[in-house]
Formats: C-alpha cells, sequence, structure tokens
C-alpha cells in the first residue's frame, strides 16, 4: 500500500517587486492557515516516511512547518529543484521515482501543476488546491511506478477555510 499526500506551499507575499519569485516568504496569514492543516494532519495520526518539496523559500518554509509539526525530520527534506516549475510528467515522475521502501509520500508544490497532479488521481475533480490545500490518495501496490496502474482511493481533500481556527 502506497499513500500519497500532495500539499501545495502555503500563502506567500507579492509586496516584494523587486524580489523574484523563486524568494518569496510565506506570510502570517499562510503560516495560520498552514497550522491548521497540521492540526488536522495532527488528527489523523498521519507520518510520513518522506517529504519532497520544491527548493523555492515559500514551499521550502511550508514543508519545515509541516514537518516539524509531525515530527518528522527537517534535515530530511528532499529538495527537488524540478517542482519549482514542473509540469504534469515531471512532478508526476518525482513521485514514480519514489524509493518503493518509503510507503507515505508528503510532496509540497505550486499551482497549477500540483492541481493536475492531484485531479489525475481523484475523481471527482477540484478546480483549485488552495494555498494549504491538502491531498491524500492511497493505492493499493508495492512500487510507487505502479500507481497510475490502480485504482486510487480519495483519503481527503482538506482546505484551511474548511478547518476551524
Amino acid at each position: 500500500m502506497k499513500t500519497l499526500y500532495l500539499v501545495r506551499h502555503a500563502k506567500s507575499s507579492w509586496s516584494h517587486p523587486g524580489l523574484a519569485d523563486f524568494n518569496r516568504p510565506l506570510i502570517d496569514t499562510g503560516i495560520r492557515r498552514n497550522r491548521k492543516i497540521i492540526r488536522y494532519l495532527n488528527e489523523k495520526n498521519v507520518s510520513v516516511d518522506l517529504i519532497i518539496s520544491s527548493p523555492a523559500v515559500r514551499t521550502l518554509e511550508t514543508a519545515k512547518l509541516i514537518a516539524a509539526g509531525i515530527d518528522y525530520p527537517i534535515e530530511s527534506i528532499d529538495q527537488e529543484h524540478i517542482l519549482y516549475e514542473a509540469g504534469l510528467n515531471d512532478f508526476l515522475n518525482v513521485i514514480y521515482d519514489a524509493p518503493d521502501e518509503i510507503n507515505s509520500l508528503m510532496v509540497v508544490g505550486h499551482n497549477f501543476t500540483i492541481t493536475h497532479v492531484a485531479n489525475f488521481f481523484l475523481g471527482p475533480e477540484i478546480e483549485m488546491l488552495p494555498t494549504s490545500g491538502l491531498v491524500g490518495v492511497s493505492f493499493d501496490t508495492a512500487h510507487w511506478k505502479e500507481i497510475s496502474l490502480v485504482k486510487p482511493q480519495r483519503l481527503f481533500v482538506v482546505f484551511p477555510k474548511m478547518l476551524k481556527s
């Protein structure tokens, strides 16, 4: 059994016009909303074997907050540069290439690709995964390369606005 968690980075700042997109930090609102997702993960007793994140500042900050919140070692977060501007196939390949010893994988990425990846496995589809949005899907297979060949089991789709403060 493989379990995949997809997380869109938390809300970030657009208030630094000279700052490159890659370097945009999280804002307080994003951090607060991300805490709701962390609480949800803890309520569901979610633990992960591997977190993979885009190295963009806002995405890596989101991954680090979640890691700390679910007792995953921050230094073990795997940064995959291709996730920063990945298309659907590149993003899927990051998942497919996960070692089979990993049974529970979290990938923290960017829109619109993360919504496309979520919809690749979900039915019915979602319009858009908002910032700090979380999707959980499981697959009855022992190999990540085979997850697109088996029927996915939707575990949850959670947005911060769905959760109490």
